[in-house]
């Protein structure tokens, strides 16, 4: 059979166990997808933060980049320059709202800034096909934010749970130029596309998920990734296809310490 390296989730879900797992005992970049004929462009984002950037904005609102789904910028309560911040993408079929209210006591906590975008569709673009919209709206938030918010590049981070676990992987191995820290609640695999910088990577999984099942995506895609010599922080727990509060927690004190 044929592999497919931007299988659909419930695609992936079938596969994990068997062909996946027998491309990572041939090798960990042909697992990932990382393919030197890859294009630069796939996928890379081209906003920076802004050294001269002073904060102005202020608790939490949308950007108003588009009527049906934006993105919401939650700024901390007590700010200090530069501001860590989070870009936070959700599972499949959810919001960027709704994903920060999934793990706000620990980043209110923390003191981090959170960019939360929703995907143009139910998942985001390359979960099950190319590169796109997503990432260009994602280009335009992030411009949007650095011309608002004095960031720390630094304490930049991609995260996301589920099919946005995936995706924070895959652009984050892609921009890792623009992504120091990269963190992954439960993610499924990573999709192809040509790595730029060495970021480092917190990754959690439930060891009884039955979304995403742990030996099929973050027990082959830990040691693949470190294989790599990438630096990963990486946390099994007991439970389902979730974000515990304790996970949460330590990945937003990884994401900010400095």
């Amino acid at each position: 059979m044929a592999f497919d390296s931007r299988p659909t989730r419930r695609r992936f879900g079938g596969l994990a166990g068997t062909t996946l797992g027998a491309l990572v005992a041939g090798g960990a970049c042909r697992a990932l997808g990382w393919s030197a004929s890859a294009s630069d462009s796939s996928g890379r984002i081209a906003a920076r933060p802004s050294a001269g950037a002073t904060t102005t904005a202020q608790g939490s609102k949308n950007l108003g980049l588009d009527t049906r789904r934006d993105a919401l910028l939650q700024m901390p309560g007590d700010v200090s320059e530069p501001v860590p911040l989070l870009v936070l993408l959700h599972g499949a079929g959810g919001g960027g709202a709704r994903m920060l209210q999934r793990i706000a006591p620990a980043v209110d906590a923390a003191k981090i800034a959170v960019l939360a975008p929703d995907s143009r569709g139910p998942t985001w673009d390359a979960i099950g096909g190319e590169f796109g919209e997503d990432v260009e709206f994602l280009n335009r938030a992030l411009a949007r934010v650095f011309a608002t918010v004095a960031v720390d590049p630094a304490r930049l981070t991609l995260g996301g749970f589920s099919d946005g676990a995936t995706y924070a992987l895959s652009l984050g191995l892609i921009n890792g130029d623009l992504f120091p820290r990269v963190i992954a609640f439960s993610p499924g695999f990573v999709v192809r596309g040509q790595t730029h910088g060495q970021p480092r990577f917190f990754i959690s999984h439930g060891t009884s998920d039955p979304i995403l099942p742990i030996d099929g995506a973050s027990r082959t895609i830990v040691p693949a990734l470190r294989g790599r010599g990438y630096d990963v922080t990486y946390h099994e727990f007991d439970g389902k296809h979730e974000v515990p509060p304790a996970i949460a927690t330590e990945a937003m004190t990884w994401a900010t310490a400095r």
